[in-house]
């Protein structure tokens, strides 16, 4: 069912970290999991996790400690969480407009910090979701790079949520042409290190593409109805 060999969840970790390039970095999608599912992946091998919410990663973190891990913001964030995002995140992934920008570095500056961030690029032009659209996205990139604050570090993007993951191809291509174009740019502290697209059922696809990052959920952790994990 998960598309990832392995009866637990260590043992899909394993095996994910055996299977994608050496270049390519897995993320943990934390949403609705529990603490003991996130040990699991860390103790398996994973270094990164991710969350929708400030909220729930500050509950996890609690739980947790934050560990060794890098905690990066993969869901929409409002303004007024920008205070608690910069203090609960490592990296931000879903800078999708200058207002957001203003807000995530005025926070970073009142905590002293340079925020990294990648900029969420809808490239499947779903009008429901949040990201720049591509042909403004240059623009954005630009002006968030004025910023003294903040620090971009690359793109992300979601795609639409179809059933054949061929289907998300060209939104991946779209962004990764993007990305190497921005990349032979002269900002001032920009760079493109980061392409963070694919998920549980299109990672694959997106590793062809050129993801450098991709974000796994349930191929990891399976059914939420699974029953106990183990590592």
């Amino acid at each position: 069912m998960t598309g990832i060999p392995g009866r637990s969840i260590g043992e899909r970790v394993q095996y994910l970290l055996r299977s994608v390039p050496a270049d390519v970095v897995v993320l943990a999608a934390a949403k609705l999991r529990t603490p003991d599912e996130i040990r699991a992946a860390l103790d398996a091998g994973l270094g990164i996790i991710g969350e929708n919410y400030v909220q729930e990663a500050l509950a996890m973190q609690t739980a947790l400690g934050r560990g060794g891990a890098e905690w990066h913001l993969i869901g929409h964030l409002q303004r007024n969480k920008a205070k608690d995002a910069v203090h609960a995140f490592d990296l931000i992934q879903t800078l999708d407009s200058m207002r957001l920008g203003g807000a995530v570095d005025a926070a970073a500056r009142a905590a002293g910090r340079i925020m990294p961030v990648l900029v969420e690029v809808n490239s499947g032009r779903e009008p429901q979701k949040a990201g720049v659209l591509p042909e403004n996205a240059a623009d954005l990139v630009q002006a968030l790079d004025r910023l003294d604050a903040l620090q971009v570090l690359g793109l992300m993007t979601m795609g639409p949520v179809v059933a054949d993951p061929e289907a998300l191809r060209t939104v991946f291509r779209d962004t990764r042409r993007l990305f190497e174009t921005f990349a032979r740019e002269n900002f001032a502290r920009a760079r493109m290190s980061i392409l963070s697209m694919g998920m549980s059922n299109s990672y694959r696809v997106a590793i062809e593409e050129g993801a450098t990052m991709v974000r796994i959920g349930s191929a990891l952790f399976g059914p939420r109805d699974e029953g106990p994990v183990g590592s």
